[in-house]
């Protein structure tokens, strides 16, 4: 506990900046949609009462503009245990710079900081001040790309299961001719008892996707189809759920910004499990909210991405199925913060004995990658 919290003094936020860091990646990567050959992590540190809270979210490098033009005003000198009101004045103040995308990205990278930040003066680990539901999360291993080799793709989906981890997704849909063979690949890769999942990044129109389902999902007996068509195309998303083979969950979420976002997927009936981004709905703050909805619709909640940051958020919510173990981000997460943990059988489980969210950033390690 802060010196300034024993002493009963106010604790106001004293300070909040961002920054900016590029961490190329092993292998360049591409998935149904998308090429890429690095990775922006942009970090924010909030200082009060002689604690610093951290936070992050990756995405654009613009997002540091956005917190310190707009987000920075709106959070200093405020009450550093009312994080919901600084998330209100932190979504009013880019109502006119447009508050979804990257505002929203910028938003939950401050929140996270502040919720971490008031952990920390208060002393506890971050998942006991949320109210914990679980002490423990599991885990998918994320990745198998579409510009992997079939040895990669083999190497690396094996390489989970062999690590404990009993459920594996891989990247389709930029070759539909190669997809078979690849989904083939991975099934004999992971062996009979590991769950496949499938990601087509919205790559496939609604007959491509519901063939593409049947004729090949069901024979290796995968068990989950991500944005099998764009995520906005809500009646291609219930027509896959409606008239796709049993057993394989349609998924899709990632790219919700706002409440809203969630709230349509939800109330059209287009998912078997939502899928939310603590790091792009507004951080904490925005993804409880996101989990109520999901209680209230009797709908399972699946965190994208982003581990370290998720674990305990994810033990705070009340239908959770399971968190993304990303392959670039745990990576990232490995180079630039000292804390975050490895899963152990599958499941990922918050570090007690830490104060706020369990980890901190290697301020040296990371100076190689800062974009100046």
């Amino acid at each position: 506990m802060s010196q300034a919290l024993a002493a009963g003094t106010d604790v106001a936020i004293a300070s909040l900046g961002a920054r900016a860091f590029e961490i190329p990646l092993d292998a360049p990567e591409s998935d149904g949609t998308a090429e890429w050959d690095s990775t922006v992590m942009v970090v924010v540190e909030a200082h009060a009462g002689g604690e610093t809270g951290l936070g992050y979210t990756y995405g654009s490098r613009a997002c540091r503009v956005l917190v310190d033009e707009l987000l920075a005003p709106a959070v200093v000198h405020r009450d550093a245990f009312a994080v919901s009101a600084a998330w209100d004045a932190m979504v009013a103040a880019c109502r006119n710079a447009g508050a979804v995308g990257a505002a929203s990205m910028a938003i939950a990278a401050v929140d996270l900081a502040l919720w971490d930040l008031k952990a920390r003066l208060l002393g506890l680990p971050l998942v006991t001040l949320l109210d914990p539901a679980r002490d423990e999360v599991p885990v998918y291993g994320s990745g198998g790309f579409t510009s992997m080799t079939a040895a990669e793709l083999e190497r690396q989906l094996g390489g989970w299961v062999e690590m404990g981890i009993p459920r594996v997704k891989m990247k389709v849909g930029r070759d539909p001719a190669a997809d078979p063979r690849r989904v083939g690949l991975a099934r004999s890769a992971i062996g009979p008892g590991a769950e496949l999942m499938a990601d087509a990044n919205g790559a496939l129109s609604r007959k491509a996707a519901l063939a593409f389902a049947e004729d090949v999902l069901v024979h290796a007996g995968a068990v989950w189809f991500e944005e099998p068509v764009p995520s906005d195309d809500l009646e291609g998303l219930r027509l896959l759920r409606d008239r796709g083979p049993a057993g394989i969950d349609v998924a899709a979420g990632e790219y919700g910004f706002a409440a809203v976002d969630f709230a349509r997927l939800l109330e059209s009936g287009a998912v078997d499990c939502l899928q939310a981004d603590v790091t792009r709905c507004r951080g904490i703050t925005g993804f409880l909210r996101v989990a109520a909805l999901c209680d209230a619709h009797g709908v399972d909640l699946s965190a994208h991405c982003a581990p370290a940051a998720h674990v305990h958020p994810c033990c705070a919510a009340a239908r959770l199925r399971h968190l993304e173990y990303f392959h670039d981000h745990v990576r990232a997460e490995a180079l630039l913060l000292d804390g975050p943990g490895e899963p152990e059988d599958g499941l990922l489980r918050p570090d007690l004995t830490r104060p706020g969210a369990g980890y901190d950033l290697k301020h040296a390690d990371a100076e190689r990658y800062a974009i100046r």
